[in-house]
């Protein structure tokens, strides 16, 4: 096993990467989907979910993508957390590009997928291809609510805020030195903690909190038919807002970890000898 780990190399970890980011999106777009199309055609509307399911899903899709993807790459799936970790952690700065490139690809089929499943209910529920369903495949300031009137730079704020959250919490339970869960549980605690971001930060700009989970969907809603997709509800041009907020959030959240916690953990060190003497004892 060990073997055929480092003989798979880079192709392997960026298949991780493509998979794990595929999981990820064919749960988190197929639950708005539901909940947006399928739920509007419902009687009454919206008998197929809520904002919190919405939250849930997209939370256990973080974990079973990182369940898929974690042995070969360490299942970053979101170029935020890729370039937090080249900045903090050593992880190989060679290898942020290829990593991205692997995570909008797999968003993007993930995102076809979910397109051509639900296509006869997104057709029914907006036959215009509109910015009402938009929102199944990518983000948009206050998720498109014009009684809500955020800016792009209120929503910039909150994607900077969003995913610093995010990956404060991300270092804080993958850090060996601290106190990370066992047993296996990280991805599982990791999920948790996108759903506690999807339920108390999801008003301002829909918590993309991730680059490529909305610009490969985002991709492929313009290539099938979504001519809004690069633009807000209010016409304007809107994509770079979950792109750039992430980037800036992800280093601001990992500075902030380094700085208030990591910074203060006491260093590995040789375990003291126990019962058994050491060789040179005997």
């Amino acid at each position: 096993m060990a073997e055929r780990l480092k003989n798979s190399g880079l192709v392997g970890e960026l298949s991780a990467e493509f998979a794990g980011t595929m999981i990820l999106i064919l749960f988190g777009c197929g639950v708005v989907a539901q909940v947006v199309a399928g739920g509007a055609l419902t009687d009454p509307a919206g008998g197929l979910g809520n904002h919190d399911s919405i939250a849930w899903a997209w939370g256990l899709g973080v974990t079973l993508g990182v369940y898929v993807a974690a042995r070969l790459s360490g299942a970053h799936l979101n170029p935020a957390v890729t370039v937090a970790l080249a900045v903090f952690k050593g992880f190989p700065w060679k290898r942020v590009a290829p990593y991205a490139l692997a995570q909008v690809a797999g968003a993007f089929v993930a995102a076809l997928i979910v397109r051509w499943n639900y296509t006869e209910a997104l057709a029914k529920a907006d036959p215009g291809h509109t910015i009402k369903t938009q929102g199944v495949f990518s983000t948009l300031p206050a998720n498109g609510n014009t009684n809500l009137p955020i800016t792009q730079w209120g929503a910039l704020r909150d994607q900077i805020i969003g995913t610093a959250i995010l990956l404060l919490l991300i270092l804080a339970v993958t850090d060996l030195l601290n106190t990370p869960p066992g047993a296996n549980l990280a991805p599982f605690i990791v999920g948790l903690i996108v759903v506690a971001i999807g339920m108390a930060w999801g008003t301002d700009a829909g918590y993309a909190i991730n680059p490529a989970r909305d610009f490969g969907p985002r991709l492929a809603s313009f290539l099938t038919g979504y001519g809004t997709a690069w633009r807000d509800q209010y016409g304007d041009i809107y994509f770079w807002v979950p792109i750039v907020g992430p980037f800036i959030g992800a280093v601001l959240g990992a500075a902030l970890y380094k700085f208030l916690i990591g910074r203060y953990l006491p260093t590995a060190e040789p375990e003291p000898p126990g019962r058994i003497p050491a060789p040179d004892e005997s």
